[in-house]
């Protein structure tokens, strides 16, 4: 993507100064020069994680290998999921009425530094209601804040809607609690259901949440680079995309006006709006993956009028989806590994057998953060974690709730420094990785106090 660098900076800006900018200057450098490609990522974490579970489990190379080559697709329905959240979500920001909200609502920053906070603040709030709601709306409101304030950093403004990303295992599409909430789950047996009430409700749940909420868009400002420092998008690049409607004229064939009819899309719209209704009657407020995707795909269909306007603009979209096809399998190799080797259980296990009652839920949440580099899902943290963490917990008479909000945490906090979930917002971004995770391992560090001292205290 072609960058430009602002004018140089008025003497006034140029003398500000906080603590947290020499630690984001330290670690953009840092992950400017050693931070590889996304998939290289992937690829080194398979071999280590074959490595470590072979030098450190009773598993041969042969198991291992079978391992990995019977879970590389385990994720295949999970990646078409994850692509549809992009593809879904991209075509409904891109539709004119979304595009005019989101145009509204960025026009309130007045300055760079207030649009960063703007960005994240947004990010942060919606992925508390639903993570892959919060993920693609996050970035795409970056990019519309990067169109209206002149001189914003892009590389911050996109970092900052990821930063957001960190609130979601504290809110109502967190996926450890709502699944140790649910009958079946793997760890029912063991220690029998958590209810929400004793994880996502509780008062330490919420101030962890909220605190993130205020913090992480300070944060985000304190990083914004000085005037003459500034990386700014070429403003070209940042053009709408160009209208997906279809004018047809007097001789357009049967065919034709059939692809361009709204009386189709608002059939389809329909129907999804009726089968909604019936889901939330029937289960209350149960925002997940699938029925997020459905809500943005039926409000795209309604918002760009016809079938083939709504194809065009997921066209469009779907031009983003490669890093997440390509990936997805080679973290499902490595998920399997880590869980039918033993290894993750090693990992946790190391941690646990050095915790007492107080310490513990510190401790299983930095165990936590190590695993999600092998394993940047929620619910393989619960698969993997869960039976070692939960009974151990319960051993030593520690919260239930808290042991799992722990490993909850320890998944949202890791994704910091992990690229795995960055790919939706990157794509919709068109930037590397290495351009944001430099800014996202500084809210790593400085918000890691915030989980300490709600778990500990």
């Amino acid at each position: 993507m072609s960058v430009t660098t602002a004018p140089p900076p008025a003497p006034e800006t140029s003398a500000r100064f906080n603590p947290i900018t020499p630690i984001s200057r330290a670690l953009t450098w840092l992950v400017s020069r050693y931070l590889p490609d996304p998939l290289i990522f992937a690829i080194i974490l398979t071999v280590l994680t074959f490595g470590f579970a072979w030098w450190l489990t009773p598993s041969s190379p042969v198991d291992l290998v079978r391992m990995w080559g019977n879970g590389f697709w385990n994720l295949l329905a999970f990646s078409m999921q994850m692509a549809l959240v992009l593809v879904t979500g991209h075509a409904l920001a891109s539709s004119e009425p979304v595009r005019a909200v989101m145009g509204r609502v960025a026009s309130i920053a007045r300055t760079p530094a207030q649009g960063v906070m703007l960005v994240c603040f947004a990010a942060a709030v919606t992925n508390v209601v639903n993570w892959g709601f919060g993920l693609v709306v996050g970035a795409m409101f970056a990019r519309e804040v990067a169109r209206r304030v002149p001189k914003s950093d892009y590389r911050l403004l996109i970092a900052s809607a990821y930063i957001g990303f960190m609130t979601w295992h504290g809110g109502f599409s967190a996926s450890v609690p709502l699944v140790a909430a649910t009958k079946g789950n793997p760890m029912e047996k063991t220690v029998g259901l958590i209810p929400i009430s004793d994880t996502i409700f509780t008062t330490y749940n919420v101030g962890i949440t909220l605190a993130l909420i205020v913090v992480l868009p300070l944060i985000c400002w304190m990083m914004h680079p000085k005037a003459n420092e500034v990386v700014a998008v070429d403003p070209a690049l940042l053009k709408p995309e160009p209208s997906t409607k279809r004018v047809l004229g007097p001789d357009a064939s049967p065919a034709e006006k059939l692809e361009e009819s709204r009386i189709l899309g608002f059939v389809v719209a329909a129907l999804g709006i009726a089968y909604l209704f019936l889901h939330f009657q029937a289960k209350g407020f149960d925002l997940n993956i699938n029925t997020v995707n459905l809500i943005m795909l039926v409000a795209g269909l309604i918002l760009h009028g016809t079938p083939m306007a709504y194809a065009r603009a997921v066209a469009n979209a779907a031009r983003g989806t490669a890093g997440i096809m390509v990936q997805f399998p080679f973290y499902a190799g490595i998920q399997i590994m880590m869980e039918h080797s033993g290894l993750g259980g090693l990992i946790t296990n190391l941690f646990v057998d050095i915790a007492n009652k107080e310490t513990f839920p510190v401790l299983a949440f930095l165990s936590s953060g190590l695993i999600n580099f092998a394993v940047p899902s929620g619910g393989g943290h619960w698969v993997v974690q869960g039976p070692f963490i939960m009974p151990a917990a319960q051993q030593l008479g520690v919260d239930l709730g808290k042991a799992a909000m722990a490993i909850a945490y320890g998944e949202e906090w890791m994704n910091m420094a992990q690229p795995f979930w960055a790919l939706p917002a990157l794509a919709i971004a068109g930037l590397g990785v290495r351009d944001i995770m430099g800014y996202c391992a500084t809210a790593l560090v400085i918000t890691l106090p915030i989980f300490l001292i709600g778990l500990y205290f």
